[in-house]
């Protein structure tokens, strides 16, 4: 049954393929996402399955490497939406620019990073990492102000009790762990993943599950993009939330295949067991609606990390009519 399951997925994604070379005009959307990951799995099922096309739309996917150089792409017009955590959106407002960026669709609820060791900790607790290095990103980063985050939450303080490197930008920050840098780093899938086939390191822990809900990664746009194109922003919001929903209802098995184009460097076991593993975390947002509680919880987070010095207010940077109106669409 599952056989037959995953032959009629990979019929789908064969015809969504053809279904390119009809004659039908689309509407190109340049979308800059902060990196590739196994965690944005809804967004590579939307692009894999024609969910876009369904809506009329053609991405044009780019790597950002990082939320800052995202945000900069969509500042500056060399990207028309923006995926990556929503502290580049508050960053922005507070900076007074006129034309900042508003969120208009959130994607993931928790963090996604795993805490990877240099041996096995089958019995891992927080208090293990106590006078040790943990390479942790970018600071001022969803990721590194998570991690202080939690860790502040076991007791332990950044800079006193434990030393979070910040110096090693996200796209190195493997290769400077099995390099021999640190002794923990925090990874995303299938990264992580990778770095324990080999060898070379070891999934300790969730941030995510130790950090509770959080809105961790969201699409955004600039104020004066999403005025002019209300109907583009419609259309991506409708196939983030088709992909949302497929991920919901589909097994671990069934995902791997569909983003597998997505991930030509990992084998289908490895995109199983990670797709199995954010799917254990609750790690994926049922819909694409970023609520006030949840931007509220990250401002704390922004706060407690020493990065923010006032709260961006949740009217001006967050807007729900698209995702309101998705979800209302997929009823009818």
């Amino acid at each position: 049954m599952k056989k037959v399951t995953l032959i009629l997925i990979i019929a789908a994604v064969l015809m969504v393929s053809f279904a390119g070379c009809g004659e039908r005009d689309y509407t190109t959307v340049r979308l800059s996402e902060v990196t590739r990951s196994v965690f944005y799995a809804p967004q590579y099922v939307a692009l894999n399955l024609g969910f876009f096309e369904e809506e009329g739309l053609k991405i044009d996917l780019t790597n950002g490497q990082g939320a800052d150089k995202v945000m900069t792409s969509v500042l500056s017009g060399q990207a028309d939406i923006g995926f990556s955590g929503p502290e580049a959106a508050i960053y922005v407002y507070n900076e007074g620019r006129e034309d900042y960026a508003v969120v208009f669709a959130q994607l993931t609820k928790r963090d996604g990073s795993f805490l990877v060791g240099r041996k096995p900790e089958p019995d891992f607790k927080w208090e293990n990492v106590k006078g040790k290095t943990i390479i942790g990103g970018r600071k001022g980063g969803v990721p590194e102000m998570t991690l202080e985050y939690v860790l502040k939450k076991n007791n332990l303080l950044p800079g006193l009790d434990v030393n979070v490197d910040t110096s090693v930008q996200f796209a190195l920050m493997a290769g400077a762990f099995t390099g021999g840098q640190g002794d923990y780093v925090t990874l995303f899938e299938p990264v992580a993943s990778t770095v324990e086939k080999e060898g070379k390191g070891y999934i300790i822990a969730s941030i995510g599950e130790e950090s509770g809900e959080i809105p961790y990664t969201a699409y955004y746009a600039s104020k004066s993009y999403i005025e002019n194109n209300r109907d583009i922003i419609q259309k991506f919001t409708n196939a983030i939330y088709k992909g949302q929903k497929w991920v919901e209802s589909h097994t671990p098995e069934e995902i791997a295949e569909v983003i597998k184009p997505s991930f030509p460097d990992s084998d289908v076991e490895t995109l199983v067991t990670v797709a199995k593993r954010y799917k254990d975390t609750d790690a994926w947002s049922k819909d694409p609606i970023l609520n006030k509680e949840s931007l509220e919880l990250l401002q704390k987070v922004m706060s407690m990390a020493g990065e923010l010095k006032k709260e961006a207010p949740y009217e001006k940077i967050v807007t729900t009519e698209f995702a309101d109106k998705a979800i209302e669409n997929f009823k009818e």
